[in-house]
């Protein structure tokens, strides 16, 4: 799989965020993860694979959905993974009677504030949320004058969520900057 995404250039969790995010599992022995894009099933599979814990990955790009199903199914992971086909913000009835003890959250980087507030009220009372990707390639916090018109309003809206998280009350966030894309782990007061 990871060889399939670099040549491919399907983005997938970098290998030290990846050790990072199976250490906290194996702290943490979740039962059940919520992951928010599941791109190939890359990291849905590595949790599966180093921990008990049963996963609902959602993924709305119809050609990865594909490729993970395929994975899926030669890992023979069915019973473990559940694949929910459809954009994050409009899937939130197939799982809402779900209780998650991990969110892991590597998608659309624009619309992680949404995701967080739509999901954590199925966290259980000692669960945590892990984000992915906020430092996006070491260009959040740099200048980014030079930058594409998207590309600065993406930077922006991470720049958005890291704020979003260092102030919320109900959560306290511990940012890791120097971890893959830069990783955030959040859990409630």
């Amino acid at each position: 799989m990871k060889k399939y995404a670099q040549e491919n250039k399907v983005p997938i969790i970098k290998d030290e965020g990846l050790g990072f995010l199976l250490d906290i599992i194996n702290n943490e022995e979740p039962k059940t993860i919520l992951e928010i894009g599941s791109a190939i099933l890359y990291s849905a599979s590595m949790m599966a694979l180093n921990s008990k814990a049963n996963i609902v990955t959602i993924e709305r790009d119809p050609e990865m959905i594909e490729i993970a199903k395929k994975n899926l199914k030669e890992l023979g992971l069915e019973k473990r993974i559940t694949i929910i086909e459809g954009d994050a913000l409009e899937v939130f009835d197939q799982v809402k009677n779900y209780k998650f003890d991990l969110i892991f959250i590597d998608a659309a980087k624009a619309q992680y504030e949404k995701f967080f507030n739509l999901y954590t009220p199925l966290l259980t009372e000692d669960g945590a949320v892990v984000s992915d990707n906020l430092i996006f390639h070491g260009l959040v916090g740099t200048d980014t004058s030079t930058y594409s018109r998207s590309l600065r309003g993406l930077i922006r809206k991470i720049t958005s969520y890291r704020e979003f998280l260092a102030n919320n009350t109900e959560f306290q966030t511990t940012f890791y900057d120097d971890i893959g894309d830069g990783m955030g782990v959040s859990y409630k007061r």
